[in-house]
C-alpha cells in the first residue's frame, strides 16, 4: 500500500474538493483520498500495483482541475 500527496490547482470551494476527491476515490486501487483544500493537496492511500501518478493526473485533469 502507498500513500502519495498531488497538489491539485484550480480548487476554491468544498464542491471542488469533493469532486477531486470523489475522482480520486474512483480510481482502480485507491484505498481512500482526502483533500485539504486550503493546503491544494490530496492525500491519496492506493495499492502500488493497481494505480499510480498518472492515473492520478488523469483523474484529477477530467474533474476539470490541474495536478501541479
Amino acid at each position: 500500500m502507498g500513500n502519495m500527496t498531488i497538489q491539485v490547482k484550480g480548487m476554491s470551494c468544498e464542491h471542488c474538493q469533493a469532486a477531486v476527491e470523489g475522482a480520486l476515490g474512483g480510481v482502480a486501487g485507491v484505498s481512500s483520498a482526502k483533500v485539504d483544500l486550503s493546503a491544494g493537496t490530496a492525500e491519496v492511500a492506493f495499492d502500488e500495483a493497481a494505480a499510480g501518478v498518472k492515473d492520478f493526473e488523469k483523474a484529477v485533469e477530467e474533474a476539470g482541475f490541474e495536478v501541479g
